[in-house]
């Protein structure tokens, strides 16, 4: 009997998904469920490297430098190595797993290289094909998509240190505006496309409290559990 996977996903950084995923394990914990949190990147794991080298510049300087398909290889293998070695008996024996970021990342960043609607559209086809069924990995049983503007993600990313070098740099996603402005309406796009629920964590021009999101995330999951 497999388990449930759910997902938090956000077209920004600074959006709240550790914050929130943190919170639902807890609580589904705190209840009594069999559950696991996970994040993507892994960046505690050898299979990180790659994306690691990507976003710090060595393939260039611009996300753009480096092809959607390729950026997307390098993620997909990352969790391929995660869902083998971490969580995939644990999810089959119907375990819960919460993760933060998943292939819909790919489908958020990478999708958003490709002007071209025809194009982004066979990208997409290609990632679902890559990481389901050729890769064998989970399809989502729920994904919440964290609706943060960049505009108001760029202030709370002001101060914060880099990912996987503790340092004040930004990585290359991080720290290209129009990149991260192009991924989110990207986001918005592709959660429509797929019938992700959607929560808005501003209300006009004000950021939601961290609880009023967690209450909107745990009413969406209880409909699944």
């Amino acid at each position: 009997m497999t388990g449930k996977l759910i997902i938090i996903e956000s077209g920004t950084d600074a959006s709240g998904k550790a914050t929130q995923t943190g919170l639902l394990f807890d609580r589904l914990a705190g209840e009594g469920y069999s559950v696991r949190k996970i994040e993507y990147p892994n960046y505690d794991s050898p299979s990180s490297s790659l994306i690691k080298m990507y976003l710090k510049g060595e393939f260039g300087l611009a996300p753009e430098d480096v092809n959607p398909y390729a950026a997307s290889a390098f993620y997909a293998v990352d969790r391929y190595a995660s869902f083998h070695k971490e969580w995939k008996d644990f999810y089959q024996s119907g375990g819960i797993v919460i993760a933060d970021r998943y292939t819909t990342s790919n489908m958020v960043y990478q999708a958003s290289k490709i002007e071209d609607t025809v194009e982004r559209s066979r990208y997409l086809e290609w990632l679902w094909d890559l990481e389901f069924n050729k890769f064998g990995l989970p399809v989502p049983d729920c994904v919440i998509f964290l609706d943060m503007h960049p505009e108001i993600s760029r202030e709370l990313m002001k101060d914060r240190k880099n990912k996987f070098t503790g340092g004040a740099e930004k990585d290359i996603h991080e720290g290209n505006y129009e990149y991260l402005l192009k991924s989110y309406n990207n986001a918005c796009q592709v959660a429509a496309r797929y019938h992700w629920d959607r929560i808005k964590c501003f209300h006009e021009g004000r950021l939601k409290t961290i609880e009023d999101v967690h209450r909107e995330i745990y009413r969406i999951i209880m409909r699944i559990l």
